[in-house]
């Protein structure tokens, strides 16, 4: 899930072949086998596996418990496994693994983009996993500053992530944060940029991001509940003071909420954000008086969806009210309430505002209607205004980074299904565009030989649910091309089209790659999401099914052919899908799945779990709890044929907690009917995110390609 989007001891003897011994597995071994151990939960529930939930205290302790010890001796028997199931594959992985980093180019950099006087970059060095951040003074010209070498800092660390990179305005002071479990937990650091030395002690337990106030001594930062991970507090740091002094400048006191703070583009404003699923609020501040008191934007309000952002003497309000697809509206900074605010741009029923770029001189939209993204240009004097126009069915644009304000430029992303990644600059007034990079594909690659479509099918109540596809030239509707199915479909979170190196090494092997943009997400605006979630959740299981059948009746493939892969909530997806139709899928592969919903969702202290009850429902409410139960997949596994299976997660990953894949795997031996295989990979190391590393991330991808190429039949 955004989850974006977890002993009972028992005497029994743990029927499992394993050990923590590291061994080279040169045979088959028994399948792995889980203990049972019987727990009672709400609703007359019986969970089988619940033993294998451990606690973050238990993970991290350096003597392990006898329960801890039994946990993790299952899941590396799984991998075990795992080595002997996918052996067959080891030269395939190899192979697909060297055509990937051989089309990275390894020694590569950013387009640079200016901030307050320096360039600002990040490079990459031949063979290096990480990324070094520089920046220049005035001029390109100018001898390289490094910020921050972070191959130099992952030295003997298994994860390492830095995050929330902020220089203060005088910029003499770079703050920064780590990461080195994976759980999301961030320490803070302050690097004077003239000495090279740390000024002060690390803050820990944060969310990571640093805001700097004006006067270039006082940041803000969020700190987060121990236990939930939820960022609860905003606190008040002097540089050069003890953070154990720092005082609470706000408090998220509602579970369901997160908070964070940012400052405005035009660097006046302060503002501290509060956010649920559904309701939004906000408190402001001015920049260069950073011990006064933030003041309430408008009173919260349930329901009530914003974002602000200041400009001259006003705020700009994206918002939904009275406007299911959101409108825009403007209020002056001295009069901030919701009854000040004027309607600039007004709801449009087929076209979903997403988010604003402002300027001197103009104003940027970013928007969505039928499944595309959209940028729309408005002179502020003349109120003129004009799309960008980019000539592909499927295509993904969005705003990239815009921190000078007076400019005519606006610089943009752009990619699609067969356009690498490219950053363009474009002239708002002349509607010039300028080409500053396209991702290099290293050995060559020609656009032309690739086909993208965007299709539609049909769903059983009628619906037309978009599909984006690419594949190569020459490709037959015969119905026996191996397809690749992918999808998400909650939170909103649309799933665009984009270009994918590592997609190469499936579409030049004869795969069809698809992208089902199922309810759920917002490819079709707001309504598209709220058909999706709570009691309309089940459409997006459907609507994936029908985009399988769809994919089979126009004979791009067949069940023998197609396979279907989703991770986090696209995992859940995963996990519904293969209990209601896994007659349509020769392979599954489910990434990080969030399975176990109803355990999950009554565990207000697991990470996120209270923050989505507006998107998934509260199991406290009897009709959301049966709702819930009928579709979550841990629960509603049954004695029938299961397609071949590969099942991954984290053991530190504070979103989708290890344990609801490994039980669900468990479960899913226990009551298939088939002899397909079944693989669970638990990377003992990492989080939500998997591993990281520039390159080291390709292993795991390469596993998962030859997985199914392997299924498909394809021997190179």
């Amino acid at each position: 899930m955004k989850k974006y989007l977890y002993l009972l001891m028992c005497c029994s003897i743990l029927m499992v072949s394993c050990t923590t011994e590291k061994k080279e597995v040169t045979e088959e071994p028994k399948v792995p086998t889980a203990e049972k151990v019987v727990k009672e939960l709400s609703g007359n529930r019986v969970d089988n596996y619940y033993w294998m939930k451990l606690s973050d205290e238990q993970k991290n302790a350096a003597q392990k418990d006898e329960q801890t010890q039994k946990v993790i001796n299952y899941l590396i028997a799984e991998n075990d496994y795992l080595k002997v199931k996918t052996k067959h594959t080891e030269e395939l992985q190899k192979q697909i693994y060297d055509e990937i980093i051989g089309r990275i180019k390894q020694t590569d950099e950013s387009v640079p983009y200016k901030d307050n006087g320096y360039w600002y970059y990040t490079r990459y060095e031949q063979g290096q996993e990480y990324p070094i951040y520089c920046r220049k003074k005035e001029t390109l010209e100018a001898p390289e500053q490094i910020l921050l070498n972070v191959n130099e800092m992952a030295k003997g660390h298994d994860y390492y992530s830095i995050v929330g990179l902020s220089v203060s305005e005088d910029n003499r002071l770079l703050a920064y944060s780590e990461d080195s479990v994976s759980r999301r937990r961030y320490t803070i650091y302050v690097k004077d940029l003239s000495s090279g030395k740390l000024v002060e002690a690390p803050v820990p337990n944060t969310e990571g991001q640093v805001t700097w106030a004006n006067d270039n001594k006082t940041y803000f930062y969020t700190k987060k509940d121990s236990t939930t991970l939820r960022s609860r507090w905003i606190y008040k740091h002097k540089v050069g003071n003890s953070s154990n002094a720092d005082p609470i400048v706000s408090e998220e006191k509602d579970e369901t909420f997160y908070t964070g703070i940012y400052k405005t583009k035009s660097d006046k404003y302060l503002v501290i954000w509060a956010g649920s699923t559904l309701t939004n609020h906000y408190q402001i501040l001015n920049a260069n008086t950073p011990d006064g008191k933030f003041k309430e934007f408008t009173p919260r309000e349930s329901g009530l969806e914003y974002s602000i952002d200041h400009y001259k003497d006003k705020f700009y309000v994206v918002t939904n009210l009275d406007a299911q697809n959101f409108r825009l509206m403007e209020t002056p900074d001295t009069k901030t309430s919701k009854e000040n605010w004027k309607e600039k741009i007004a709801h449009r029923k087929d076209t979903l505002l997403q988010g604003i770029e402002i300027f001197k001189n103009h104003l940027v939209l970013s928007e969505r209607a039928n499944a595309n993204t959209l940028m729309r240009v408005i002179d502020q004097k003349t109120c003129n205004k004009h799309y960008l126009n980019f000539g592909e069915a499927a295509y993904t644009i969005f705003p990239s980074i815009n921190l000078d304000f007076d400019t005519e430029l606006l610089r943009y992303g752009y990619t699609s299904l067969t356009t690498p990644n490219s950053t363009y600059d474009y002239n708002m007034t002349t509607k010039e565009r300028k080409l500053l990079k396209q991702t290099e594909v290293v050995g060559g690659y020609d656009p032309d030989q690739y086909q993208t479509e965007r299709l539609w099918a049909t769903a059983d109540d009628g619906t037309e649910i978009p599909m984006s596809i690419v594949y190569k030239k020459g490709m037959k509707k015969e119905g026996n091309n191996p397809t690749l199915l992918n999808g998400y479909g909650s939170y909103g979170a649309s799933m665009d089209p984009t270009f994918s190196i590592t997609r190469l090494s499936l579409l030049d092997r004869g795969f069809v790659y698809a992208i089902a943009h199922i309810r759920g997400g917002q490819e079709m605006g707001r309504q598209w999401y709220e058909d999706g979630k709570m009691f309309k959740k089940k459409n997006t299981f459907t609507d994936f099914i029908d985009c399988a059948k769809f994919l089979i009746e126009e004979k791009y493939t067949q069940p023998e052919k197609l396979f279907a892969s989703g991770g986090s909530a696209g995992g859940l997806l995963m996990g519904a899908v293969v209990n209601m139709r896994p007659d349509l899928f020769k392979g599954v592969i489910a990434k990080v799945p969030f399975v176990d919903v109803i355990t999950t969702m009554e565990d207000e202290s697991i990470p996120l779990t209270t923050g989505e009850f507006d998107e998934w429902g509260n199991p406290k409410n009897p009709e959301s709890y049966m709702y819930m139960l009928d579709y979550s997949p841990y629960d509603q596994v049954k004695p029938q044929n299961y397609p071949t299976m590969l099942v991954t997660t984290g053991f530190h990953d504070s979103q989708v907690q290890y344990w609801e894949p490994a039980k669900w795997v468990a479960k899913l031996r226990e009551m298939k009917t088939d002899s397909n295989t079944l693989i669970l990979r638990t990377n003992m190391e990492t989080g939500h995110g998997g591993t990281t590393g520039r390159f080291k991330v390709y292993e795991e991808i390469a596993q998962e390609f030859a997985f199914i190429v392997d299924l498909a039949g394809i021997q190179n």
